[in-house]
């Protein structure tokens, strides 16, 4: 009898919530002045239907449509749009904090190390700490300074590289995307790990190809996906597909991280240096044993790997683009370059902060084509306002940082390349934001800018670039979430004097 009274009381309660949620919540949702929003959500799916790539330009139209900040519904979960300069600086300065988090997804789950790294970590004492050490110990001015042997080794290989191309004295055709790759990533990897994996003087060639698999792999997921993780019910449908690639990729990453973390900590023959972030880190693990543990190393490569070579890769391959469909700019910049540098010497990376115009072609660059167009997605922790709108807690934020940089109310035309603009100062400092905002903005920028500058200036003293044909190469975007190029760069090249003479010597 007891059991019985248990049962219908529970049954009745059940009843009561029920009706709460269908009558009352509705009403109260419609109090709250939330972002406008297009009509109609689906069921299940919400706006999912919407999402075309890339996803920059659909935000970018829906926001004509429904303003600067509109909110859409991915399945269960809330996301706003933001696409203006104005509520961007809002979210990152009155609500730096409350936006301070990011969203849990699955690759974040299995990937990031239950979204314990720099990146996904939540706020708090964890992530404060990773962002401590990634600054003192990382990114610091000094380690970056300690690693400039390696910039300029990686550099001088890339110039190599193209004067055997064109080494018979005329134009050759060249694709620079892979080079810009291989670029990216032997840099990382030799101040990780001190090796190579492309190119020339590769230790073990099978540890090598099985990384370039990894990472061809995990390039992969950059544009997918998961609509399990707005929706559960898709995770049915799905029958757990998507979560055991996710599963298998993050083991295989982690055997991986793992073996590079041994061989250091065994200081196994044959590494080219034990000056290394790896031998750095352990070092510092022999005091401070709590914090610095293998797996909060293995995520630190692992933000290194992900975040630091695809967005430094795409900005070079911009850059050259829009100087080959620009040669006025490219002519601009050399005269810079052989007046301030001179044709005696390479440039050096020191020389790249007085270079002004070649700062400002990288600044235009980063203005037409973040490597970020939508940043780094935010999770609100506490109901907040953003323009006079409510948003609340547990909300995705998107900044469309792409927008913002083609706003015709801040940039004079704004869809022209034009790095004049940045010598009057157009614009400021919060307003071309390719790195972020507020306190989780991107620690690593001034790598990025190192070796985006001295490849940049590099390829602008050593060489002459011509399109292949009388066409203007092809901007448009490709699929990804740091907004490739949708047919990869190939240029004519011709060695400069410079190049023959001072290569060999350099």
């Amino acid at each position: 009898m007891e059991d019985t009274t248990i049962f219908y009381s529970s049954v009745s309660i059940l009843f009561l919530i029920f009706v709460f949620k269908l009558w009352f919540q509705p009403t109260a949702r419609r109090r709250k002045n939330l972002p406008p929003s297009p009509r109609p959500s689906l069921p299940v799916i919400g706006h999912l239907h919407l999402l075309k790539h890339p996803m920059h330009r659909t935000f970018h139209n829906l926001a004509k449509k429904y303003g600067p900040i509109f909110s859409l519904r991915f399945g269960s979960r809330l996301v706003v749009v933001v696409s203006s300069a104005s509520a961007a600086e809002e979210c990152f300065t009155k609500n730096d904090i409350v936006f301070a988090n990011r969203p849990k997804l699955l690759l974040g789950k299995h990937i990031g190390y239950n979204n314990t790294t720099l990146t996904l970590a939540p706020y708090g004492d964890h992530w404060r700490n990773l962002r401590r050490i990634t600054a003192i110990e990382v990114f610091s001015s000094n380690r970056l300074n300690m690693f400039l042997s390696i910039r300029r080794d990686e550099t001088k290989r890339l110039l190599e590289k193209l004067s055997r191309s064109s080494s018979q004295g005329g134009f050759s055709k060249v694709e620079l995307k892979t080079m810009f790759s291989e670029l990216t990533f032997n840099i990382i990897m030799r101040m990780v790990a001190g090796k190579r994996y492309y190119g020339d003087d590769v230790e073990d060639e099978e540890e090598a190809r099985r990384f370039r698999r990894i990472m061809k792999e995990a390039a992969s997921y950059g544009g997918a996906s998961n609509p399990g993780d707005f929706s559960p019910i898709m995770n049915w449908i799905d029958r757990g597909d998507f979560k055991n690639k996710v599963v298998s990729l993050s083991k295989t990453f982690d055997e991986f991280l793992q073996g590079l973390i041994d061989e250091h900590r065994n200081k196994k023959a044959g590494l080219e240096s034990t000056n290394t972030m790896i031998d750095h880190l352990l070092s510092l693990k022999e005091s401070q044993p709590e914090y610095y543990t293998d797996q909060i190393i293995k995520g630190l490569i692992l933000v290194l790997l992900l975040a630091g070579t695809d967005t430094s890769s795409v900005t070079l391959e911009w850059a050259m683009s829009n100087l080959v469909n620009n040669p006025e700019v490219l002519k601009k910049a050399r005269v810079e370059l052989d007046d301030q540098v001179g044709q005696e010497c390479l440039i050096d990376e020191p020389d790249v902060f007085k270079l002004q115009y070649l700062q400002n072609i990288i600044s235009e660059t980063l203005r037409l084509y973040p490597a970020a167009p939508l940043l780094v997605p935010h999770l609100s922790s506490d109901n907040c306002t953003v323009g006079g709108y409510d948003i609340p807690c547990d909300t995705i934020l998107l900044v469309n940082a792409w927008a913002i940089h083609r706003d015709p109310k801040l940039w004079d035309e704004p869809n022209s390349f034009k790095p004049e603009r940045f010598e009057i100062r157009e614009g400021d400092a919060r307003k071309l934001m390719p790195f972020g905002l507020g306190r989780r903005s991107c620690p690593g920028s001034g790598l990025a800018q190192r070796v985006v500058g001295l490849a940049l200036g590099s390829l602008i003293q050593c060489f002459e670039w011509e399109r292949v044909g009388e066409e203007k190469v092809d901007m448009t975007e490709g699929r990804g979430l740091t907004m490739p190029k949708v047919d990869p760069l190939v240029v004519l090249c011709k060695a400069r004097p410079i190049t023959n003479n001072v290569l060999v010597a350099a």
